[in-house]
């Protein structure tokens, strides 16, 4: 059987969190600093508070609310920052790719060892078309052909993997993962930028830890000699443990 993969857009595929800096020097002057997506306060956390801005009727931000020297966005900001962001017209499809390439090079993997691959992530609506829809058009755009996109409710990672009967999940967030790890049979990969930095609770969990998508597609590649999902899991696990 094919290996199952799930993959991550925000943080791993995608870089939001270069779109929403830019937004948020529109609302509050320049320097501000969302939260990092490798951090607890991570940039999905900040999207759940989107739902709560569309009912609260925050004020257009005042000059007072001005963040400098990359200050953290406080909840308020975050909130009017997600109001902004509903607003613009097709916010999704002007993501940039983190790691150029990495969205072909999936795609390639794919299509050589027969992996069906699904792309996981917690977007809310923006104006224009569906996150979904918004989210394929930037897959195909890089090179990735008739993409099958989720958009996960909540904290549900490890529920969706265990659902979906997935082997491999690529992720950015610890949480994510141990979640997964807990929830599900899935591998979780942890994408982490800075290996001198790796959260102390994720090791111990099982997870595989590698610096950027490419490293985990080639660690992926190597794995698919067997062709069979259960070998694949087993020889990609002593790569890294």
């Amino acid at each position: 059987m094919s290996l199952r993969i799930g993959i991550d857009l925000d943080g791993v595929l995608a870089d939001m969190q270069a779109a929403l800096r830019r937004e948020a020097e529109l609302l509050f002057g320049p320097r501000p600093q969302p939260p990092d997506s490798q951090t607890e306060a991570s940039a999905e956390e900040l999207a759940e508070t989107a739902a709560v801005a569309a009912d609260e009727g925050d004020a257009p931000p005042e000059l007072t609310d001005v963040p400098t020297d990359r200050q953290p966005l406080t909840i308020r900001q975050q909130r009017k920052l997600w109001k902004h962001v509903a607003r613009v017209e097709g916010f999704w499809e002007g993501l940039e790719e983190i790691e150029p390439g990495a969205v072909a090079r999936l795609a390639s993997l794919a299509t050589e060892h027969g992996w069906n691959v699904i792309f996981l992530t917690q977007r809310p609506e923006t104006a224009g078309d569906t996150a979904q829809r918004q989210t394929q058009r930037w897959l195909q755009q890089r090179g990735f052909d008739l993409p099958s996109v989720f958009i996960v409710p909540g904290y549900a990672r490890g529920r969706v993997a265990d659902a979906l009967s997935l082997d491999v999940v690529i992720d950015d967030r610890p949480s994510n993962c141990i979640e997964i790890a807990v929830d599900s049979k899935a591998r979780p990969l942890l994408i982490w930028r800075d290996r001198t930095s790796v959260p102390p609770n994720v090791k111990p969990m099982g997870i595989v830890v590698v610096e950027t998508v490419m490293e985990a597609l080639d660690a992926l590649g190597a794995s698919a000699g067997t062709g069979e999902r259960r070998g694949v899991v087993a020889r990609l696990k002593s790569l890294f443990l």
